[in-house]
């Protein structure tokens, strides 16, 4: 049975910790710059000049500009979606543990300077880039449902590439750009509650996790007949 109390994580190594710092540096300096210059004004060059790294080893971690800024606000939250999952009691619904996992990490608001997301959606290839960054809780998701339920990889993958794709739907309709006469003026507003778009967004989900989830559960405790 799932027991997130005796799951550990190994201690990543000196190069893994090493490389750590670098995407970190990199990334901070990418929003640091975006911020001060605006995104259209920085280079690669920029960044990796100001994290103190060549260009070469830059584009080793970061395939543009766009993908360093956004991973200043994102960093990390794939793995710790999946942590949250992990970390809720096994009597918990895997719908109600998944949602609130994905709720929690999205609408914290971190330790990343809150100009930051206006910078993001003002700007469509931030935008997109930001956008983009869901499918990165598919993979983490999936071994987390997988090792929750029991469900074979391909059923956790499903599950996870779906609650990414909603994630998506949720994030694309919060940051929706201003249309119409107020689009002139240059204002970009977010759309509603983040955590309730999220929510409704996960809700149609909720089914077919819960019955992931009662699989296991029907496996564990055979009819007898």
């Amino acid at each position: 049975m799932w027991d997130a109390d005796i799951v550990t994580t190994p201690r990543p190594g000196l190069r893994e910790r090493k490389k750590e710092a670098t995407r970190k540096a990199l990334r901070e300096a990418a929003l640091r710059l975006a911020l001060e210059r605006g995104p259209d004004n920085v280079r690669v060059d920029d960044i990796a000049d100001a994290a103190g790294v060549s260009p070469r080893t830059y584009n080793n971690y970061f395939p543009s500009r766009e993908q360093a800024i956004v991973a200043a606000v994102t960093a990390e939250r794939e793995a710790r979606v999946a942590a949250a999952v992990g970390a809720r009691p096994a009597g918990v619904r895997l719908s109600e543990a998944v949602t609130e996992a994905i709720v929690g990490q999205y609408t914290d608001p971190g330790s990343h300077d809150p100009r930051a997301l206006l910078l993001i959606t003002a700007s469509p290839a931030l935008r997109d880039a930001f956008l983009g960054t869901a499918a990165g809780i598919e993979h983490p998701l999936a071994t987390v449902i997988a090792d929750r339920t029991g469900a074979g990889q391909l059923t956790a993958r499903v599950l996870a590439a779906s609650a990414a794709a909603a994630v998506r739907v949720a994030l694309a309709q919060w940051t929706q750009p201003v249309t119409g006469a107020d689009a002139a003026s240059g204002l970009i507003m977010v759309s509603g509650s983040l955590a309730d778009l999220l929510r409704a967004a996960l809700a149609p989900l909720a089914p077919v996790l819960d019955a992931a989830s009662g699989a296991r559960t029907q496996r564990s405790f055979p009819s007898g007949k």
